[in-house]
C-alpha cells in the first residue's frame, strides 16, 4: 500500500504509480477516520484523507533501498537486510523446460500452463483440465514466484505440499533461483466455479542473514508471526506461527493478542490488499478493504497497554490502477501509535525500510545486525 514518489520509480516502470492516491480518487475519497487522525493525510495529497496539524500519531515515508518490489525483499529490508540482487522472474517466458521436465519425474504427475497469470484465470484455464488428468498446474506472476495449484478433491494437501519442497530444492539453482514457492489449493467442479482455499501455504528462501527477529528471539521475547509472516521468514526469529484467511480475521488475531499480556513483537501481514484486489487491479474492493482495516483499527488501538506501540506499513506498493498485475516501487506509509505521546508528528522521508526493525531492536535493548537507523528518541512519550 504505497504513498508513491519513490525517486527511482522509473527504472522500475512505475514513475507514476501511487496506491493510495488512486485507489482514493477511484472511489472518490476514503473514509478512514482512524489512519486520518494518527496524521495519514499528513503523507501525500490523499483525496478525501485531510491532512492534520494536530494529528495524533508520529508518521514518516519510508524508501526502499533493497533491489526489488516484491514480498520478500519489503519484508526483509524491514528486519535489517539489505536485498542487492533481485530474486529470479520468469514472467516473459514460463519456466525452462528442463526445471519443469525434473519437476515432472520428481513428482510423478505431468504439468500445463507454465506461464504468468492471475491466480483465478489459471483456473478456468486448466482446472477441468486436471479434473480430468490429474495434471499440476503450474505458473508464475510478475513476482519471483512458482505456483503449483492443485484442486483438493483430486490431489491430496500432503502431496501437493510435497511437490512444493520438491520444487523448492530444485529451484535453488542459482539460474533458476526464485523467491517463493507457493502451494495454491483450490476446489470446485467446472470453469467458474473454481475457488482458492485458505490452505496456502509458501515455501520461501531463507533470509541471508541474521535479523532483528533473530535478536528478540535469541534473548528470550515473543515474536509472533500472523499471516504470511511465518513463511517470509521461513520460521526464523519467529516464537509462533498465527494462520488467517482473511484481513478481517488477521486483525481479529491481533486484536486477541493485544487483549493477552506480551512481552515481544506481533508481526502482522494482511494479505488481501495485494492478493485479493491489487494483484487483480480492483481499486474499488481495495479501498473497501482499507475502509474495513481502519474500523478494526479502532478496536486494536482501543486494546494496547501504555508500554504498547502500533506501527502500521507496507511492504511495497500495489497501484490496483497500473498497468499489469506486478507490485509498484513507491514509497511506503509509516504510521505510529502510542497512548502516551507527547509530540506526534511528520518526521518526513526516511532511509530505508529497516528504520522499524531498528527502533524495535533499540526499544527492546537487542541487536540490530543490519541496516536501519532507530527512531525511537523521536517517539517522545509521557
Amino acid at each position: 500500500m504505497g504513498i508513491g514518489n519513490a525517486e527511482d520509480a522509473e527504472r522500475f516502470g512505475d514513475k507514476g504509480a501511487n496506491t493510495i492516491g488512486h485507489i482514493c480518487e477511484a472511489k472518490g475519497g476514503l473514509h478512514v477516520s482512524n489512519m486520518e487522525g494518527l496524521g495519514l493525510g499528513n503523507l501525500g495529497d490523499f483525496k478525501g484523507i485531510h491532512p492534520h496539524n494536530c494529528q495524533l500519531g508520529t508518521t514518516a515515508s519510508l524508501k526502499e533501498v533493497s533491489n526489488g518490489k516484491d514480498t520478500m525483499t519489503g519484508h526483509w529490508e524491514m528486519m535489517g537486510l539489505k536485498v542487492e540482487k533481485p530474486f529470479k522472474t520468469f514472467t516473459e517466458t514460463g519456466f525452462p523446460q528442463e526445471f519443469i521436465s525434473l519437476f515432472e519425474e520428481k513428482t510423478g504427475r505431468k504439468c500445463v500452463g507454465n506461464y504468468a497469470e492471475s491466480g483465478t484465470v489459471i483456473l478456468d484455464d486448466w482446472g477441468e483440465h486436471q479434473i480430468e488428468t490429474g495434471d499440476w498446474i503450474v505458473y508464475t506472476s510478475a513476482d519471483s514466484v512458482f505456483q503449483i495449484a492443485a484442486n483438493e478433491d483430486i490431489i491430496p494437501l500432503e502431496e501437493l505440499y510435497k511437490a512444493c519442497e520438491i520444487a523448492r530444492e530444485l529451484l535453488m539453482r542459482d539460474e533458476w533461483k526464485v523467491g517463493r514457492v507457493i502451494a495454491r489449493p483450490f476446489v470446485g467442479k467446472k470453469k467458474g466455479e473454481f475457488k482458492r482455499t485458505s490452505n496456502r501455504h509458501d515455501y520461501a528462501l531463507e533470509p541471508f542473514g541474521k535479523t532483528v527477529l533473530d535478536s528478540l528471539k535469541e534473548n528470550g521475547f515473543d515474536v509472533y508471526g500472523v499471516g504470511k509472516i511465518p513463511d517470509i521468514f521461513v520460521n526464523k526469529g519467529i516464537t509462533k506461527g498465527i494462520h488467517t484467511v482473511s484481513n478481517e480475521d488477521g486483525m481479529n488475531k491481533t486484536i486477541e493478542l493485544a487483549k493477552q499480556q506480551q512481552n515481544g513483537l506481533i508481526f502482522v501481514n494482511l494479505v488481501d490488499f495485494d492478493a485479493v484486489y491489487g494483484h487483480r487491479r480492483n481499486a474499488i474492493g481495495y479501498g473497501d478493504a482499507i475502509e474495513a482495516f481502519d474500523k478494526q483499527l479502532q478496536e486494536l488501538m482501543g486494546y494496547i497497554n501504555d508500554d504498547d506501540l502500533i506501527m502500521i506499513t507496507a511492504d511495497h506498493g500495489n497501484d490496483p490502477t497500473w498497468t499489469g498485475t506486478d507490485h509498484t516501487r513507491e514509497h511506503v506509509p509509516l504510521i505510529m501509535y502510542a497512548k502516551n505521546l507527547t509530540n506526534p508528528r511528520n518526521l518526513g522521508l526516511l532511509e530505508s525500510y529497516g528504520v522499524i526493525g531498528a527502533t524495535i531492536a533499540e526499544n527492546f535493548g537487542v541487536e540490530n545486525p543490519g541496516i536501519g537507523t532507530s527512531i525511537l528518541n523521536q517517539l517522545e512519550r509521557d
